[in-house]
């Protein structure tokens, strides 16, 4: 190897030192710090290429992506005094790198312990000024701006940036949260039981109006009946005087044979009475001819057993 190929390679080498000591390269994520003799010179905020002195200074790298800092719950008290446990994130970045050094020495643990103090004290001042309802949804959009833009304030203090501020659950106090379940549930009792009053009050109605129409319904039938029946009555009564007044002899016989007929309904009733009862007076004797011509053929034929009829009285005698 010639000399002249080891100088060149001894200066490719320290070119390539100087480069690496002079150039360095700031990712999009991250931030930078140029530090000399442990003092900070400069920072870098923008992606790309940058160039620092040689061997005097150095670079630290910072994570500006968004972080997340999860708050323990917390018990807060309402504007109307009542006790809520809260569990609360928040979203953060790195603003101004420097300060975030200077502050918190460049540690997200610090910078999380501080913002989580910040959030805690925002959360629980604005939580004593609202009712449970506007916490819980009413305005709670309006309470956790509020929150961020005055957290946000404060953390500019350690170069941080407040992004967003959330809740992740609101819960009533344990024994807050038994006596609201029992006040929902007493009113919930109460509730279904006016609605049960008024359906028994409903179908009371409802069934004094149906006995109200079929009593209706009954009596118009009735009266409707009655005066049918009047009407029957009417034209029986009618037909009837008209057959006595043209015959009172058949008329006579007619309603005894009726009378026989429906004291006989079976071959196996008896009747005992005298010989001379007035109930079997047409069996007495014979029968006008030409009345027995003028009966229709049912009544002949029951007027043929008045012999038999009467040999039976006699015998009975």
């Amino acid at each position: 190897m010639s000399v002249k190929t080891l100088v060149l390679g001894v200066v490719v080498v320290i070119l390539g030192v100087l480069v690496y000591e002079t150039v360095y390269y700031v990712d999009e994520r991250e931030k930078a710090i140029i530090f000399q003799f442990g003092r900070i010179v400069e920072s870098h905020d923008k992606p790309g290429l940058h160039f620092k002195k040689p061997f005097i200074n150095s670079v630290e790298y910072y994570d500006a992506r968004i972080q997340t800092m999860d708050a323990d719950p917390e018990l807060y008290l309402t504007g109307e005094k009542k006790n809520l446990v809260v569990d609360s994130f928040a979203k953060w970045r790195i603003r101004d790198v420097a300060k975030y050094y200077v502050t918190v020495s460049g540690l997200q643990s610090n910078a999380r312990a501080r913002l989580a103090q910040r959030v805690n004290d925002s959360l629980r001042q604005e939580f004593g000024k609202r009712p449970v309802q506007d916490v819980i949804s009413g305005d709670r959009a309006e309470i956790m701006e509020t929150v961020r833009l005055a957290v946000d304030k404060e953390a500019s203090e350690f170069g941080v940036e407040v992004v967003d501020v959330r809740l992740k659950r609101v819960d009533l106090d344990p024994e807050v949260s038994e006596r609201v379940y029992s006040r929902m549930e007493a009113e919930r009792a109460r509730v279904a039981k006016e609605l049960r009053a008024q359906g028994a009050e409903a179908a009371e109605r409802i069934r004094a109006d149906a006995d109200r129409q079929r009593e209706i319904t009954v009596a118009n039938a009735y009266r409707e009946a009655q005066q049918i029946r009047g009407e029957g009555d009417a034209i029986s009564t009618l037909t009837y005087a008209n057959a006595y007044g043209r015959d009172a002899e058949f008329y006579r016989l007619y309603r005894s044979l009726l009378a026989y007929r429906n004291t006989f309904q079976s071959k196996d009733d008896l009747l005992i009475l005298e010989p001379n009862s007035e109930f079997f007076r047409f069996f007495k004797g014979s029968m006008d001819p030409a009345l027995k011509d003028s009966m229709p053929l049912e009544l002949n034929a029951i007027s043929d057993v008045e012999g038999a009829a009467t040999t039976m009285s006699e015998s009975g005698g």
